[in-house]
């Protein structure tokens, strides 16, 4: 399922872009492996990884994917883990863009996994 949110591109925000409803968060959240909802407004994740190289691996690709998307989400490297929180500041809570950005990061991830 987060593959059809990874196929799709997000798309700029205003400050009058409605945030989800509750309801719209609930229906979205199980087309997203491993995340969770913060203060109804952010997406977080946190991934673990052998070492303190391979995080920094998955912070640059993922940078890279963020900033093609135009929405950057905040990146916490610390060594075997990246801590991901996704949020739509213009709107001070969850979009779509949220949800397409953090499958489009899990698919970093398995992309990497994949070539190596």
């Amino acid at each position: 399922m987060a593959t059809a949110l990874a196929s799709r591109t997000c798309v700029p925000c205003t400050r009058s872009t409605p945030r989800l409803s509750p309801e719209q968060i609930a229906e979205l959240m199980p087309q997203l492996d491993g995340w969770s909802v913060q203060d109804d407004r952010k997406l977080v994740k946190m991934y673990r990884f052998p070492d303190f190289a391979s995080g920094l691996a998955f912070v640059n690709r993922a940078g890279a994917v963020a900033e093609a998307e135009g929405h950057h989400p905040d990146l916490h490297l610390s060594w075997g883990r990246v801590g991901a929180v996704v949020s739509t500041h213009a709107i001070g809570g969850l979009s779509e863009n949220d949800f397409i950005l953090a499958a489009k990061l899990d698919q970093v991830l398995a992309e990497a996994a994949s070539a190596g």
